[in-house]
């Protein structure tokens, strides 16, 4: 890349970034939006492999994130879906092994967290929602009351591969449809129970050490809807109707990879009050994949 290229590459950046600053305009042109629509036709054109598309793709994409790639695994990519949901390096993100320890199950910056006041929780300062409309599940909602939770937002740029948080089995995913509101912090101060209105997968997992449960809720946005499970071998995507009660019965290691938003959005973390949150974590904090997340006491 020339440096004049460079200079115009970063000034069309900032103008951009300038624009969507305004939180206004980033709303209206983030989700007064055919959002359904648009959501599935980008999901289509990250998938088309014809070069001058992907690279014209990848290239957008750059301008509107801070993507960094000297930590994936290979340097050429299908499609900018292929770059998406890229693999890092070996050793990328160490594991935390300490045996009392959740780790983060991906790279994130920490939104809303701490207590879980009865079943209610916020998405953000004033916007309460309870876990009875999160989860949709009479039994995780009592393993939960009074718990501990913390949301974990990906930003375009971020690796966008999740991984369980401890030795645990994965043994039931619900997956609910639902629209595909941004999940920006910008939004997240607009719309009430935004969590509970999108799609989501919400992953029950019990931990091989002591029992406990812990649950990863796994929430869609706009333009970066449809999330993929090792556990199972459907795509749960905007055409996957839901509610659907889904039994699983999947063993993995701290660490280990649970599968990879098809693009990106927020994962929410539960555990039971047995658990604190660790000292890393607050608001606005940035995690890695593999870092203290919460403690047993």
């Amino acid at each position: 890349m020339t440096v004049r290229a460079q200079i115009w590459r970063l000034f069309a950046r900032e103008q951009i970034w300038r624009l969507l600053a305004q939180e206004n305009v980033n709303f209206l042109l983030t989700n007064r939006i055919p959002r359904r629509l648009a959501t599935q036709f980008v999901g289509w054109l990250s998938q088309v492999e014809q070069p001058l598309v992907r690279d014209l793709s990848i290239g957008l994409w750059r301008l509107f994130s801070d993507l960094d790639l000297s930590e994936a695994k290979k340097t050429h990519f299908r499609s900018m879906h292929d770059c998406f949901t890229r693999e890092l390096k070996d050793g990328a993100r160490p594991i935390d092994r300490t045996a009392d320890i959740l780790v983060s199950p991906c790279d994130a910056i920490v939104g809303a967290c701490g207590a879980i006041a009865g079943t209610r929780l916020y998405q953000a300062k004033g916007f309460p929602y309870s876990l009875d409309d999160l989860l949709c599940d009479r039994d995780q909602v009592e393993a939960y009351r009074n718990g501990r939770y913390v949301t974990l937002r990906l930003t375009a740029g971020m690796y966008h591969r999740f991984h369980a948080p401890h030795d645990c089995r994965v043994d039931q995913v619900i997956y609910v449809s639902g629209d595909t509101w941004n999940v920006n912090p910008i939004a997240l101060k607009r719309i009430e129970r935004l969590f509970c209105k999108n799609e989501r997968a919400v992953l029950r997992t019990t931990l091989a050490a002591t029992g406990d449960s812990v649950t990863v809720v796994l929430v869609a946005a706009v333009l970066v809807a449809s999330i993929r499970l090792h556990c199972l071998d459907v795509l749960l995507n905007l055409k996957h109707r839901g509610p659907n009660v889904i039994a699983c019965d999947a063993s993995f290691r701290k660490g280990e990879e649970l599968g990879w938003f098809q693009h990106g959005s927020t994962a929410i973390v539960f555990a039971p009050d047995r658990f604190e949150l660790c000292d890393n974590i607050r608001d606005g904090a940035r995690i890695r994949m593999g870092e203290p997340l919460m403690r047993l006491r």
